[in-house]
């Protein structure tokens, strides 16, 4: 499945309010759980919380990618956020990350979580797509770039 069949408007958010990656997580999760995507935010939050405490998931370029295995999805699941300012996610390069990636995944099914990881890092390592995602003015846009 293609990061592209994943991400609609509803899973988007564009212009994060959070400040910190514990709530950039809970706020994407929260876009989640609004959707109809994920049945219990709580466990999911301490899912990708354990999986963020075996090291940080934010990676370089202003990319973060925090995500886990875990029941309370039926298959992978994604939300998108966006913050132009950058936030502190502890990322590799010592940078803010302005994307998020929060994936989410059953336990049972590593196949797409793993592919959905690699093409989030094939099509992040373009500055262009990067700078065109964090411009992005709303979720239609956002959906609009990986649609192209």
């Amino acid at each position: 499945m293609a990061l592209a069949d994943l991400i609609t408007p509803d899973v988007v958010k564009v212009d994060l309010s959070s400040r910190s990656k514990p709530d950039v997580i809970r706020e994407l999760l929260q876009v989640l759980e609004d959707a109809g995507k994920v049945g219990n935010a709580d466990l999911a939050y301490d899912a990708v919380m354990e999986r963020e405490g075996k090291g940080s998931t934010g990676l370089e370029n202003g990319i973060a990618v925090p995500h886990a295995k875990t029941d309370v999805v039926d298959s992978l699941t994604l939300a998108l956020g966006t913050a132009p300012a950058g936030i502190d996610f502890e990322s590799f390069d010592g940078k803010p990350a302005r994307i998020f990636f929060l994936m989410l995944a059953p336990p049972d099914q590593p196949g797409p979580h793993v592919a959905a990881l690699a093409e989030t890092a094939r099509l992040t390592s373009s500055p262009a797509f990067v700078n065109a995602l964090v411009s992005a003015a709303n979720a239609d846009d956002v959906v609009r770039l990986f649609a192209e």
